[in-house]
């Protein structure tokens, strides 16, 4: 016991840095995933066939590639394509779209729960269709999904470790638990550090997410 207050007293610094990256790339790649994943799932719901298939390619391409394999082609592959793009833009893109395909399915089924009849009487009032989807379904298909919403988010929070232990090295909280462990060779008490700082991470977001499907989720 003595010895994992040490590391953590010792090296305090390293896992704080390490903990505030990785809150910044899960929260950018929050906002990336929601917003993308909204919009795809308008496509694969609307009444045009060529936008449901165009819905339908980004959801197979993004969500049947490994996360590792998007990270390489996003990073190392179009810098030796010639494309100047950051380290952040691509792990922070990468993890967002990988992210935004199930986010899109998820809110796909919440629109299916929708009952066809509001679309419908949204309709007959004078409503064109994307309004109908912005104020009438996607609200409702929200408040439908916030539990899958928030299990898509505890997954975000662990696959950021991916992004941090990948080519890209964005100093996130496993990228420099590696660190110190490769100075000071105490890898379980460094590692248990490590696993605290993600465990508080999603502990959080499962508080969060309960207070918003307590405040908000329809239960049938």
């Amino acid at each position: 016991m003595a010895e994992l207050w040490e590391v953590l007293s010792e090296h305090f610094p390293e896992f704080s840095s390490g903990f505030w990256v990785t809150i910044r790339l899960v929260a950018i790649s929050f906002v990336i995933a929601m917003v993308v994943g909204t919009l795809v799932a308008a496509l694969r719901v609307a009444p045009l066939k060529p936008l449901n298939w165009v819905g339908g390619v980004f959801v197979e391409i993004f969500r049947n590639t490994p996360l590792l394999v998007l990270l390489f082609i996003s990073y190392a592959g179009l810098r030796r394509a010639g494309v100047p793009i950051d380290a952040w833009v691509a792990g922070t893109a990468s993890l967002g779209l990988y992210t935004a395909a199930y986010v899109a399915e998820a809110l796909r089924s919440g629109v299916f729960a929708v009952g066809r009849g509001q679309i419908e009487a949204s309709l007959s009032l004078g409503l064109d269709y994307p309004r109908t989807l912005r104020y009438i379904v996607l609200p409702q298909a929200v408040r439908t999904v916030i539990p899958h919403l928030g299990s898509l988010t505890i997954a975000m929070i662990k696959n950021s470790a991916i992004v941090g232990v990948s080519l890209l090295a964005l100093g996130d909280l496993l990228h420099q638990a590696r660190l110190v462990n490769s100075r000071t060779f105490q890898t379980d008490e460094v590692f248990f550090w490590a696993a605290v700082g993600y465990l508080i991470l999603t502990g959080l977001t499962t508080l969060a997410v309960r207070g918003l499907e307590t405040r908000y989720a329809i239960r049938r």
